[in-house]
């Protein structure tokens, strides 16, 4: 499906005030059509792809730069195109060693119906996780200017990998996530921060929209919980992938391990996720 210039605009808008609600919402992760549709259908207001499911569903491992841009933004396209629903992508570190190819990622971005984008300071090398702040700052702007230059207001997500690669520096994060923001970031991101009061402490340091990470067994946070921290967007990211291949693996253990079939009680029944799947579904309108 290729999204008409008002459309995309509409979805833009929607997307952006969403950030700027009275409570926090939740986007949600889908890796493929199938996924986005049965999220759009439960009724979230905004999807956001995630890298590792991608990565995951296509037998490779994330985080090891296997999933190349092109892959990326044909998923995504995909899955733009199987709801009305905004869709923002984990766009990785930018997909290039450059701000200039970081800005062109963004803008193919757009022209695959995308409405947002992340772009994230990780390096993919184990001997230096992150990269320099100030270079990091620069792909940052990159992506910014590139949205900048476009007819809809991209929102571009700025994240901090500090603790999801094994940094645990709060102080250096908090730092990333200021410089990223005056480099003219829209939400800022650091996944895996450890508990309340780091959430508490990147919400009250910067002055835009705070995205967190859940999903975790460790951080039992409600959305509410998330609110009252100051967080306006909540993402799960692999979290539900990880969670149907659980299903999968536990379906077929009890295959394996006890010859019986029960796993298929809490299955979809065939009807029910056919008609999800029917492409009348997408031919409604995503809410002004």
């Amino acid at each position: 499906m290729s999204l008409s210039t008002a459309d995309q605009h509409q979805r833009a808008v929607v997307f952006r005030a969403l950030h700027e609600g009275p409570e926090p919402f939740v986007v949600p992760n889908p890796w493929d059509a199938g996924t986005a549709r049965i999220l759009a259908g439960l009724g979230f207001a905004a999807l956001a792809t995630t890298g590792a499911g991608l990565a995951h569903g296509l037998g490779l491992a994330d985080g090891a730069d296997l999933v190349g841009r092109d892959t990326v933004l044909e998923n995504a396209r995909t899955i733009v195109g199987a709801t009305p629903l905004p869709v923002s992508a984990d766009l990785e570190s930018g997909f290039g060693d450059t701000p200039e190819e970081v800005a062109e990622t963004f803008r193919q971005a757009a022209a695959a119906g995308l409405v947002g984008g992340s772009v994230e300071d990780s390096t993919g090398r184990a001997d230096s996780p992150v990269r320099p702040l100030e270079e990091a700052v620069e792909r940052v702007a990159a992506a910014v200017a590139a949205a900048r230059e476009l007819d809809f207001p991209f929102t571009v997500t700025a994240r901090a990998e500090n603790f999801f690669q094994g940094v645990p520096d709060l102080p250096d994060t908090i730092r990333r996530l200021q410089a990223y923001e005056a480099a003219g970031a829209d939400v800022l991101y650091a996944p895996a921060l450890p508990d309340a009061d780091a959430i508490r402490a990147v919400c009250s340091s910067v002055g835009r929209p705070v995205n967190v990470l859940m999903g975790s067994p460790a951080l039992r946070l409600s959305v509410a919980d998330l609110g009252e921290l100051g967080v306006r967007r909540i993402s799960v990211g692999s979290a539900m992938s990880r969670a149907a291949f659980g299903a999968v693996v536990r379906a077929a253990r009890e295959i394996l391990d006890h010859g019986t079939f029960g796993f298929g009680a809490d299955a979809l029944p065939y009807a029910e996720l056919n008609a999800t799947m029917s492409p009348a579904d997408s031919e409604s309108e995503p809410a002004p």
